[in-house]
C-alpha cells in the first residue's frame, strides 16, 4: 500500500486596527471587523472566502462524493471559526457534512493560533482545551492528533501530547533533523511510548504550496502526471507521502488562473486509479503504520521560513517584547472575569501579529510583506502596543473599581 496523507491549516487572524495613542482609554475597539476599509477582517474573510474557502471545499467535497476512498484532514482556528460563523456559516455547515461523511478529520491546535505553549503552559491548556471544545460543538467530534501552531513542535511538546492522550502528532520533516531518514515513514517521539509523529514531506507539499505558480521554477508547469510520477519515485523511500500545506494555497497563494484547482481535480482521482494507492486521514496513518524509528527533536522546528525556526516570529526586539508583554499581562487579565476583555486579550495572542512585526528581508521578506495588514513591522509594532496600554487602563479601571 501507498498512502497520501493530504493535511490542510484554515486559518485567518483577528486583525488589530490602526489603533493610536489617541485611542488609548477612550476606545476598547481594538479590531477591523466591519466591512469599511481594504484591510478589515470581515473584507479580507469574504475575499478569502470567495477566492479559496468556497471553492476549494466544492473540489473537495465533490471529488468526495465520486471517490469514497477520498480523505482529508483540517486543522481549523478558533478564530477561523468565529469569523465564519458570523460572515459565512455555511463553509461549517459544508465542513461538517464532510466530517459525518467520515472522510475529514479534524486536528487539534491552540484556539487562537498563539505561541503559547512557549510561554505560559497554563494558558497553552486553556486554548487547547477551548479549542477542543469548539471542534465538539459544532462538529460532534474530538480531535486524537495534535499540531501546534504553525508545526512549532519540539520533543517537551511530544510529551505533553502524549500525556493529554493524543494518538499522533504533526512537525516538519526538517533535513537536518531526519538526516539520512526519509519523512516517508511514520516515528515515534523521542522518550515517548504511544504517540506517533508524522512529519510533512516539504519537497512535495512545496512543489504545490510555493513553487507551482512560479513559471521561473525549471519545473514549471506542474502537471499532474509528472507530479505522480514524483510521489512514484518517493515512494521509494517509504510509502506514507504527508502533504501538509496552508488552506489557502489554493486560490489565494495559488490563484485560480494558476491551474492549481484543475490540477487538484485531476490529481486526487489519478492518484485512487493506481491500484493499491489510498488516502488517509492523520490518525489512519498512526493507527495503519508502525514507527520506523525514534525522531529526538530538543530545540523547536517549524515549517516557516528557510531556518525552520520561530525566527519568524521572535528574532527581533519588537517581536520579543510584543509576545512578552502580552503574556506577563495574563494571571491580571484572567482575574478580571470579564469574558470581553479576557477574549481581547486573547486574540492578541496570535502568532500572526508578531509575525507582521518581522524584520527579514532575505529569501523570505516578501512572504512577511505580503502576509502584513500593516505598512511597516515598525507600524505593527506600534498599533499592538498601543493595544496592550489600553488593556492595562482597563486593568488599573478594575483594580480601582474593587479596590
Amino acid at each position: 500500500m501507498r498512502a497520501i496523507c493530504l493535511y490542510l491549516h484554515i486559518h485567518q487572524p483577528v486583525r488589530y486596527r490602526e489603533y493610536s495613542i489617541f485611542d488609548v482609554s477612550n476606545n476598547d475597539n481594538y479590531f477591523n471587523d466591519h466591512y469599511n476599509g481594504r484591510q478589515s477582517n470581515e473584507r479580507i474573510f469574504k475575499k478569502v472566502a470567495s477566492k479559496s474557502y468556497r471553492p476549494m471545499l466544492n473540489l473537495l467535497e465533490q471529488n468526495m462524493q465520486k471517490h469514497p476512498g477520498f480523505k482529508v484532514s483540517f486543522s481549523i482556528t478558533g478564530t477561523w471559526l468565529e469569523q465564519a460563523e458570523k460572515w459565512a456559516p455555511e463553509l461549517i455547515a459544508q465542513i461538517r457534512r464532510m466530517v459525518d461523511r467520515g472522510q475529514v478529520e479534524l486536528v487539534g491546535e491552540t484556539y487562537y493560533h498563539s505561541l503559547a505553549f512557549f510561554y505560559n503552559m497554563d494558558e497553552f491548556n486553556a486554548q487547547v482545551k477551548q479549542h477542543s471544545d469548539k471542534i465538539k460543538d459544532l462538529f460532534g467530534v474530538t480531535p486524537k492528533v495534535f499540531r501546534n501552531t504553525e508545526l512549532a513542535y519540539n520533543d517537551s511538546l511530544a510529551a505533553w501530547a502524549e500525556q493529554q492522550g493524543y494518538e499522533g502528532i504533526l512537525a516538519e520533516g526538517w533535513d537536518k533533523i531526519l538526516g539520512w531518514r526519509s519523512p516517508n515513514y511514520v516515528y515515534r517521539p523521542a522518550g515517548c511510548k504511544n504517540i506517533k509523529l508524522l512529519l510533512k514531506n516539504y519537497r512535495l507539499s512545496d512543489d504545490i504550496a510555493f513553487r507551482f505558480s512560479n513559471r521561473n521554477w525549471s519545473e514549471w508547469p506542474l502537471t499532474v502526471p509528472k507530479y505522480q510520477q514524483w510521489l512514484n519515485d518517493d515512494c521509494l523511500r517509504g510509502n506514507l507521502i504527508n502533504l501538509f500545506m496552508d488552506f489557502e494555497t489554493f486560490g489565494e497563494h495559488q490563484w485560480e488562473d494558476t491551474g492549481i484547482f484543475n490540477f487538484m481535480n485531476h490529481f486526487i482521482p489519478n492518484w485512487l486509479s493506481e491500484y493499491d494507492n489510498k488516502f488517509l486521514t492523520v490518525s489512519e496513518a498512526c493507527k495503519m503504520f508502525s514507527p520506523a524509528d525514534d525522531i529526538s527533536m530538543p530545540e523547536t522546528v517549524t515549517w516557516a521560513d528557510t531556518e525552520r525556526d520561530l525566527s519568524a516570529w521572535l528574532s527581533n526586539s519588537m517581536q520579543t517584547s510584543a509576545m512578552d508583554d502580552i503574556f506577563n499581562m495574563r494571571d491580571k487579565i484572567l482575574a478580571t472575569k470579564d469574558e470581553n476583555l479576557i477574549h481581547n486579550w486573547r486574540l492578541m495572542t496570535t502568532s500572526d501579529h508578531p509575525y507582521s512585526m518581522c524584520t527579514k528581508y532575505w529569501n523570505d521578506g516578501d512572504v512577511h510583506a505580503y502576509f502584513s495588514a500593516y505598512a511597516s513591522p515598525y507600524e505593527s509594532f506600534m498599533y499592538f502596543e498601543n493595544v496592550l496600554r489600553d488593556l492595562s487602563y482597563r486593568l488599573d479601571l478594575y483594580s480601582q473599581n474593587n479596590q
